[in-house]
């Protein structure tokens, strides 16, 4: 039994839970600032976890020296300070995707690449989107409801308040919030024609991976890709979000599906797969999540990075 399934909301009102109870209202708060405040507030919190966060650093340290080795120190150096603070703004991006209407924000996205979808629609399947672990991600889902409807596969909470807070707000987003356990879920969800929204770019280990060239970096990559759209018969379609230079405004693009995918080759698949990802990274490489282990998992016999 989950934590989730034992928690009632009468143990939610234990004292251990009142720092989850802080953050969540303080997230209410900040998604109903007013936008500049939002931004001073996440360059604030980016930069304080950028001085003091040294674990953290490190491996955003780590990932960029192996993925830009093409740049100087200097140039390394500021991309890492600029990745904190694109993930310290992302935390308001997020309380304001989760809390408010996006509605409101329709006026500040410009959607691209619509015909893509429409296209892969026609097939008469649902579509298995790539979503890319960017700062303004769960913004960019919100964002994204205002367009097309779907389902996202997601990591549950170890923490089982704020795993409520969290898949409520989602649910509101998308169709329906999935586990990303939930194999039997996200194909039966396809086969009925929804839209599944689900993000292959993080590190889940040996058994669930092949590696692929990520960066120029072998890295452990996710075989459910491929083995969904096998599955299904689903096209799948990359989405790229990012915030604008101007701060003010965001660009959701669809990019045209994955054209002989899957090829029953799985490192082939996976190196498709992450070749698209990687391109969309390099547009705005400051807002990717480069503050998780994306190297964590390495091939037999080779050190590890972090």
């Amino acid at each position: 039994m989950s934590k989730d399934e034992t928690a009632t909301p009468t143990s939610f009102a234990h004292p251990r839970y009142w720092p989850t109870w802080l953050s969540i209202g303080a997230m209410r708060v900040a998604a109903w600032l007013p936008w500049r405040l939002k931004l001073w507030i996440g360059r604030a919190i980016g930069l304080a976890a950028w001085r003091f966060a040294g674990r953290r650093r490190h491996i955003t340290e780590t990932n960029i020296r192996l993925c830009f080795p093409e740049l100087d120190e200097d140039q390394r150096a500021r991309l890492v300070r600029e990745a904190f603070i694109a993930n310290g703004i992302g935390i308001l991006e997020t309380a304001t995707g989760w809390c408010r209407d996006p509605e409101h924000l329709r006026h500040r996205v410009t959607f691209k690449g619509q015909e893509h979808m429409a296209r892969a629609q026609a097939q008469g399947k649902g579509v298995l989107i790539i979503g890319i672990h960017f700062s303004t991600l769960d913004l960019g889902g919100a964002l994204h409801s205002l367009f097309f409807s779907a389902d996202a596969v997601y990591r549950p909470h170890d923490n089982p308040l704020f795993e409520r807070f969290m898949t409520r707000a989602r649910s509101r987003i998308f169709g329906r919030a999935i586990d990303r356990y939930d194999l039997r879920g996200v194909v039966r969800r396809l086969k009925a024609g929804h839209n599944v929204w689900y993000s292959p770019d993080q590190d889940f280990g040996r058994d669930a991976s092949v590696f692929a060239p990520f960066f120029g970096v072998e890295a452990a990559t996710v075989k459910l890709t491929a083995k969904i759209a096998r599955m299904t018969g689903a096209p799948v379609m990359p989405l790229v979000f990012h915030r604008n230079p101007d701060d003010h405004t965001y660009t959701l693009e669809y990019l045209p599906a994955l054209e002989g995918f899957p090829s029953g080759d799985e490192v082939a698949d996976a190196t498709q797969v992450n070749a698209v990802i990687e391109a969309a990274i390099r547009r705005h490489p400051e807002q990717y999540l480069w503050l998780h282990r994306r190297f964590k998992t390495r091939p037999r016999g080779e050190p590890k990075l972090y």
